[in-house]
């Protein structure tokens, strides 16, 4: 599967054709793949044109160059913003959580660099992460009079717990891959040669398991699904159930089961 797009300026994100099931998304805003309106609003209809197309590949997200996966928000376009302007680019990015949350596939987070703010935010709706021994990871907003997005820092408390996010939102200093990954953020540490073949080694994995597997259990996996009343998490039991069972990759798994 590739993206096809019409536009011609520069696209902050590119994105592979897809090999063995899996495409690769780049984050390509120079000089340190901040976190624009623009690349915020393309990263998120690339996502949601591979989450309804015919099926739909696993992802890997990395950044261009090896010093930077994601800066965060663009501190440079949101100086000149007002209240309202500021407020629209919050709902943007509520919407590119929201996609990565919703996608149904493999998603895998390959961290090449610093990784800051609503870089964070993304990587923890991923499915795995891996960080090179390079890797960086801060939350600075608050020193440079900015806020994550409430539906970002819900996932970091729920990710890596109260006292854990308090420390990482709250100082605004910044830990190792290392740290990163004892504190939960990263799945393991590599080193940045081998970063994106072992995310897609991942990917390709993952996306040969049976895809309506793969997907109900995300939607199982949902923070919210917690907090469901009893009656909607039979429905969705009972309907996920009907799904997997008439669903021949699921079906094909069973019967070449052998244990």
């Amino acid at each position: 599967m590739s993206i096809a797009s019409h536009n011609t300026a520069p696209s902050a994100v590119h994105a592979s054709d897809e090999v063995d099931g899996v495409v690769v998304l780049t984050l390509n805003h120079p000089p340190a793949n901040a976190l624009s309106n623009s690349l915020v609003s393309e990263l998120t209809t690339t996502l949601e044109t591979l989450a309804d197309g015919p099926g739909t590949p696993a992802v890997v997200l990395t950044g261009a160059g090896e010093r930077f996966f994601c800066a965060g928000g663009d501190i440079k376009e949101a100086i000149g913003f007002g209240a309202d302007s500021m407020v629209e680019r919050m709902a943007s990015f509520h919407a590119l959580l929201c996609a990565l949350e919703d996608f149904a596939r493999p998603l895998v987070c390959a961290v090449n660099g610093w990784c800051v703010g609503g870089g964070i935010e993304m990587a923890l709706f991923a499915d795995m992460v891996y960080a090179s021994t390079e890797a960086r990871f801060v939350f600075p907003e608050i020193n440079h009079g900015m806020l994550p997005a409430v539906k970002g820092i819900t996932r970091v408390r729920g990710v890596l717990g109260d006292r854990a996010a308090r420390r990482l939102l709250l100082s605004g200093e910044p830990l190792d891959a290392f740290d990163a990954e004892t504190m939960g953020i990263v799945d393991q540490v590599v080193e940045q040669d081998d970063l994106l073949t072992i995310a897609m080694a991942y990917a390709r994995a993952a996306a040969a398991k049976p895809p309506a597997v793969f997907a109900a259990l995300k939607r199982a996996l949902h923070s919210g699904t917690s907090r469901w009343p009893v009656e909607e998490q039979l429905r969705v039991t009972v309907a996920d159930a009907r799904t997997v069972f008439n669903d021949p990759a699921a079906r094909a798994a069973r019967e070449g089961y052998h244990g």
